[in-house]
């Protein structure tokens, strides 16, 4: 039997991601089905249980779903902790953990892909959702000379992320 991924969202028909993994599935000898799946956005925790049950090994999560992922998860990865958001969900039996890699792809494809160093540089963030929570830290840790983050909704934008620490490390 397949391993069995998905990504979950609302709307998900815009996603790239099943072809993107089923494709390097195929490539690299994997037995897996990867599909994409529009969670209701009143039922996330219900819709991932029955996505579980039906022996799934994780997801990948995308708007709206982040800050519901986080909260899912039973055990959470120091970087979800501190983004206050998940990415991506792993299944291992009772065990749903929590991971958040949205920062460390998207500083790579800045500083790596598009050769454009982060460090002494002024960064603006444009909104204050999970994505963007994945990514403060991470770029913080790149050395900007200011980062500035606006997003429509002031109490959202001022609370978080609570878990940042006074220096970066």
């Amino acid at each position: 039997m397949s391993d069995r991924y998905a990504v979950i969202g609302n709307p998900i028909g815009f996603s790239k991601s099943p072809l993107m993994h089923g494709t390097f599935a195929r490539l690299t000898g994997q037995d897996l089905v990867y599909e994409a799946i529009e969670g209701p956005l009143d039922g996330f925790g219900e819709r991932v249980d029955q996505f579980r049950t039906e022996g799934a090994k994780g997801l990948n999560i995308t708007a709206p779903f982040k800050l519901d992922a986080f909260a899912y998860a039973n055990e959470l990865s120091e970087s979800a902790k501190r983004a206050g958001a998940a990415n991506c969900l792993k299944f291992d039996g009772d065990r749903i953990i929590g991971e958040n890699f949205d920062g460390i792809g998207l500083v790579r494809d800045i500083t790596v892909n598009l050769g454009v160093k982060m460090a002494g540089r002024r960064v603006l963030v444009l909104g204050a959702g999970g994505a963007a929570r994945g990514a403060l830290l991470p770029f913080l840790r790149q050395g900007p000379s200011e980062l500035v983050l606006v997003n429509r909704t002031l109490s959202k934008a001022w609370h978080w992320p609570t878990s940042l620490p006074a220096v970066v490390p």
